[in-house]
């Protein structure tokens, strides 16, 4: 990395760093609850670690921090892959099918009433993972079953199951009663609830290794950006590329899936953003977007919290503790962003 574009990391870098540096610190203090940004950290070094302002801060909040950046880093860094290896700017993570795939093994587990705690994991997140993996498994084998095993295959396949998943969750779904069927909805909407640290050292090893795999594909994707043909004559295995960026983005993303729901629009807009801001080169795309996708899922996150206190204020009601699901409000601050950067890349 020479010239300009040393200088465009070293900037990308900083601003959106500092970016998310200014979120993690604040986010102790940002909740419904009368517990500041000065009173957590107080709490953090008070002499009373189990103070219910620490609790609040370092038990409830901060962990919900943890894991929004999570999963909005590997959301954004997906959705910034499969954008250049399906060579669609709508490309999602989710486009091979694993948000279906992982929603009809949380509504199965819902439907069996299989509700319990396995290591300190739900079953719902063990049954939504298995979903994941097994539709990404049923989507390579039907890629497999042609010539040639392209990003196209994948994606064609991948749309087929995500149909064929969402009908078996329409005709579970007219079998559930009332409670089955509310349960499912919620989880649909996308959730950061957590209380301690235990999903979050589940989550890691299966999303960290994934990722560092698909940073090191940047230079690789940077060829194949501009053609197949001109990036095997410059020596990247295509085909390679294609099916291990694609697994391993679909199993960091079916891991984040199974512990927070799907999560729309951070895969799909962030990647935008980083391109619109900082260029095309992947080397500076892929770590922006982890930066920047964690950014936006936890300011996302606080509003949640903080928009039925507003909603309250500004019609005079008495207001809820309840969070807004966090997949209504990237859908809510998503759509708006998406259309301004639609509107920037016309111009």
């Amino acid at each position: 990395m020479a010239g300009v574009s040393k200088k465009t990391f070293a900037i990308a870098m900083i601003v959106c760093g500092f970016v998310l540096a200014v979120m993690i610190l604040i986010s102790p203090g940002i909740g419904t609850q009368d517990v500041g940004i000065i009173d957590a950290w107080r709490s953090l070094f008070d002499s009373e670690p189990n103070s219910i302002h620490y609790s609040i801060a370092w038990q409830l909040r901060f962990p919900r921090t943890l894991k929004a950046l999570l999963a909005g880093s590997v959301l954004a860094l997906c959705g910034a892959v499969f954008q250049t290896l399906f060579r669609n700017p709508l490309a999602t993570p989710y486009t091979v099918g694993i948000a279906s795939g992982a929603s009809l093994g949380a509504l199965i587990c819902y439907k069996l009433h299989w509700v319990t705690t396995i290591l300190g994991i739900s079953s719902v997140s063990i049954g939504a993972l298995t979903g994941a993996i097994g539709v990404l498994l049923v989507v390579l084998l039907l890629a497999r079953s042609t010539a040639r095993i392209t990003g196209n295959t994948l994606l064609l396949a991948g749309v087929t199951i995500g149909f064929f998943c969402s009908g078996m969750m329409m005709f579970i779904t007219s079998l559930a009663d009332v409670s089955e069927t509310h349960k499912t909805v919620r989880w649909l909407m996308g959730t950061l609830d957590t209380y301690g640290h235990v999903e979050l050292s589940m989550l890691l090893p299966l999303t960290i290794p994934p990722c560092l795999l698909l940073l090191w594909f940047a230079r690789d994707l940077n060829q194949y950006s501009v053609g197949s043909e001109l990036a095997a004559s410059r020596g990247v295995r295509v085909e390679r590329l294609e099916i291990l960026a694609i697994i391993a983005g679909s199993l960091a993303v079916s891991a984040i899936v199974s512990m927070c729901g799907p999560i729309g629009f951070v895969g799909l807009i962030i990647p935008h953003l980083v391109r619109l801001a900082f260029g095309f080169d992947h080397r500076i795309v892929l770590p922006a977007s982890i930066l920047l996708g964690g950014s936006f899922l936890i300011g996302c996150d606080f509003l949640t919290a903080l928009a039925p206190h507003w909603y309250g204020q500004l019609t005079h009601t008495a207001t809820t503790t309840a969070r807004l699901p966090i997949g209504v409000m990237t859908a809510i601050v998503g759509t708006p962003v998406f259309l301004v950067l639609l509107c920037s890349r016309r111009s």
